[in-house]
Parts: C-alpha cells; sequence; structure tokens
C-alpha cells in the first residue's frame, strides 16, 4: 500500500478514504439518505447524529455493521498469514474504495478486479496493484490496459489469457500503441463445463509456450477458479475441486521445467469465497524452483453473509475446526426496511425488494424494532418468519400465529451472496451496535 492509500485511510468515523473518492459526499438523489438535504461530504456524516432505528434514515437502507466487518477482517488477515498466502480481495464484491483501502490497510497484496469498468474505476482512483480475473477483450479495453501501464511505472496489471487467439490480438494492438512496457499475465487452467480457461493441462501448457514467446507479454503465473465446480455430493465436489487445483499446480510445474515463467515470483491464484482453504492446501504444495506467491481472491469474506456463504463456512469448520478456534465471520450487511401491510394472518409486506437485496436466494428476516417502544436495541425474530418470493420493491415475509410483526415495525434482513446486494446501492451506512451512523461509503458498479 502506497503512503498516498495510507493518507486516505482515515477510519470509518471519518469518511473511509473520502480523499480518495471522486463523489465524496452523499445526497437527496441516493437511497437511503434522508430527503432534502444538502449534499453531505463523506468525512461528514458522523457528525450528523443518525441513527437507524430512531428512524433518521427512510427505508429501506443498506448498513454495514462495524464490529462484525472488524471480525471478519481479523479473521481472514489471520487465516492468511498462518497459511503463508497472499490475499487480493475480489473488488467486484463492494466497488467501495472505501473498503478496499480497509483491506490493503490490514494487509491485502492488491485488489482484484474483473471488468473493464473496474478496473478503470481502481486505476483513476490511485490503486496501483490490481489482478483482472479475468479475459480481457476489445481494442478499448486493450489499449486501455498498455497506455495506463505505459503512464504510470509504479502500475502493476495483471490478467488472464486461455487461448492464442487473444495472445495475437493483444499482441497486434500493443504493437500498434508502440509500448514499451509488457503486461504481465497468467495462463488460466478451466475446467469441462465451467467458464472461462483451458480444459487441459497440454492445452494450458502450449499457450503458456505461446505467452512465453511474446514480445508484449510476461508470463508470471497460472490462474484458476474452483468456485463453480460442483459433484454430485459435497465429498464428490471437494475432490473435484482437489483434482482441480492438482492440474493447476501440475501447469505450473510444466512452464516451470520449461523456464517459460518470467523474473520474479510466481503467482498460483485460486480461491473464492467457500473453498480458500483447499486452495492454500494445494498451490502450496507445487514446489517450484522459483519462488512463488499463492494469491487468494476471497471477497465475501469482507461481509459474510446469512445465506449461502454461511452454510458453506459450515462445511469449512468441518474440514477445518482450527480456523475457529478464534471465532468465526458474523454477517455485516444488513438490509432494513418497514413492515408496510399485515394483509394477512400469517404474512407481512415489507418494503423492501428485488431493487435493494440480493434475491439469487431469500434474504433472511433476521430483527425486528419497534420505533414507538424505544428499545435500545432490534429484538431477534424467531425461525418460523421467512421470505417466501420478492416483488421489485416488495417483500413477502410468511410468519407465525402469534408474531409481533406489526404495520411500521422495522425488519433487518440477513442478505445471501453480498455481491448482488453492494451492486443495489451508491450509499451504504456504517452502524456501530446501537445503530448509530458513523460514517457512510460509495459504491461504483
Amino acid at each position: 500500500m502506497s503512503s498516498s492509500q495510507r493518507a486516505a485511510v482515515d477510519g470509518f468515523g471519518s469518511g473511509l478514504a473520502a480523499g480518495r473518492d471522486h463523489a465524496a459526499s452523499l445526497g437527496p438523489f441516493d437511497k437511503g439518505v434522508p430527503q432534502g438535504i444538502s449534499p453531505v461530504p463523506l468525512a461528514d456524516v458522523a457528525a450528523q447524529g443518525w441513527n437507524v432505528l430512531r428512524g433518521d434514515l427512510p427505508l429501506p437502507a443498506a448498513v454495514i455493521r462495524e464490529d462484525a466487518l472488524d471480525i471478519n477482517i481479523q479473521w481472514m488477515r489471520a487465516f492468511v498469514e498462518d497459511q503463508g498466502v497472499a490475499l487480493a480481495p475480489h473488488g467486484k464484491t463492494t466497488m467501495a474504495p472505501a473498503l478496499f483501502d480497509r483491506q490493503l490497510m490490514d494487509g491485502a497484496w492488491g485488489i482484484t478486479l474483473s471488468t473493464p469498468h473496474q478496473v478503470a474505476t481502481a486505476i483513476t482512483l490511485g490503486y496501483d496493484r490490481i489482478f483482472i480475473a479475468n479475459q480481457v477483450i476489445g481494442r478499448s479495453a486493450i489499449r486501455y490496459l498498455f497506455d495506463a501501464i505505459e503512464n504510470n511505472p509504479k502500475l502493476e496489471l495483471f490478467c488472464l489469457i486461455d487461448s492464442i487467439a487473444l495472445i495475437e490480438q493483444i499482441e497486434a494492438i500493443a504493437a500498434q500503441a508502440g509500448t514499451t512496457r509488457r503486461l504481465q499475465v497468467l495462463v488460466e487452467k478451466g475446467f469441462v463445463g465451467g467458464r472461462t480457461g483451458c480444459r487441459t493441462v497440454a492445452e494450458t501448457v502450449a499457450v503458456a509456450r505461446r505467452i512465453a514467446r511474446s514480445p508484449h507479454l510476461d508470463l508470471v503465473g497460472v490462474e484458476g477458479f474452483e468456485g463453480l465446480i460442483r459433484g454430485e455430493s459435497l465429498a464428490a465436489t471437494l475432490d473435484k475441486i482437489r483434482q482441480f487445483l492438482d492440474e493447476v499446480v501440475a501447469v505450473a510445474r510444466c512452464c516451470d521445467d520449461e523456464d517459460l515463467f518470467g523474473e520474479g515470483s510466481v503467482l498460483l491464484s485460486a480461491g473464492g469465497s467457500a473453498f480458500f482453504d483447499l486452495v492454500a492446501e494445494r498451490l502450496k504444495a507445487a514446489d517450484l524452483s522459483k519462488p512463488t506467491t499463492v494469491l487468494l481472491r476471497s471477497g465475501c469474506y469482507i461481509t459474510h453473509d446469512a445465506g449461502m456463504y454461511a452454510y458453506a463456512f459450515k462445511f469449512l469448520q468441518e474440514r477445518a475446526p482450527h480456523l475457529f478456534d478464534r471465532g468465526a465471520p458474523r454477517p455485516a450487511l444488513e438490509i432494513w426496511g418497514y413492515v408496510q401491510s399485515r394483509p394477512e394472518p400469517n404474512l407481512a409486506i415489507v418494503a423492501v425488494g428485488k431493487r435493494d437485496i440480493s434475491y439469487d436466494q431469500p434474504p433472511v428476516p433476521r430483527y425486528w424494532y419497534r420505533p414507538a417502544q424505544g428499545d435500545s436495541a432490534p429484538a431477534s425474530l424467531g425461525d418460523g418468519h421467512r421470505v417466501d418470493h420478492l416483488d421489485d420493491q416488495h417483500c413477502y415475509v410468511i410468519v407465525p400465529d402469534g408474531s409481533p410483526l406489526a404495520v411500521g415495525d422495522m425488519v433487518g434482513f440477513g442478505i445471501s451472496h453480498p455481491c448482488l446486494t453492494f451492486d443495489k446501492w451508491r450509499v451504504i451506512h456504517m452502524v456501530n451496535e446501537h445503530y448509530d451512523v458513523t460514517g457512510s461509503l460509495r459504491t461504483y458498479f
């Protein structure tokens, strides 16, 4: 992390890296912000004295619990330090510079991104080590990468290649640009039925050989993504993931034997947010002749969730219980909405919908609060409360007999899959255990 990056990190109560943020204010056009206000600089948000439970914000609103966020960051930091691996968290999860800075401050190797828009946003905001976990396609995007590294000697960009056709397209654009710096790339190993990546070890090594001969590219490692691999059972899934990671290692060993890698440490990278323990275990076994960095790219750990990753972590704890000796990650991201109607005895309609929360798996109603009672904290909702389905702006919550929910009550939802909730919010508020707003952050989707 550069000195300028560190200077931008002033803590959540001080505006969350507002100095880096080109739109460092919030205002009446932002969802979850008081209507009719004049623009408020991010650095001044805490001074407004807003509290979610007091009704100072219009709902729905997205909040991140600071206490849970701290626990999650510390948990992952302990993991990578104990394993001797590096972490480039996937920034597509949050697209929030304030959280990027927090991750870098806590030891992240760099930031992972995926699309030309995401990469350009990060470069514009001053990030200087970016792992692009994708193939970069098209004249505009490729030319932008070469121009960026040519104009900024400190900028390190890494991207993926899985075909000779893409190598030839990149070379043609680089030659036309007259660039003098090589683009650092990793050859991508995929799997049958997956998305990108060469399907066999032999094919992957053939592409690596071609990269090594390129005047415009520098082969620095091997990459794969295990997160989409599925078997007929959990045990079968784990076996397939291990086999795939061993194939990534086999590619790396072939490249090492043929001296295809450029100067510096070889990068071996994989690791989404569900099986990163297996990635660390298998990739560390590569035993190459050159120094090697095993680079994980987990992104959703920072807020965790109450759905798909909470479920995945149950099995992680079974595989590696020692990782949880110091505790476990907690759901940090919540969406709050008002009960708008109780039209049937076992149905509550909450004013939260697909425009506000991820719905590839149903959100989880976790808390409720009645503003008129003025309690100090929300109460937990029982297991009998569940989301049946969502419309654009309405959530159908099935409630048990005797549910306390009434019109005007607040409901706090845990989410499943943070990536698809963050992208629905331009402004997300940081809150303490009392739901006082201690800062706000911007996203750039």
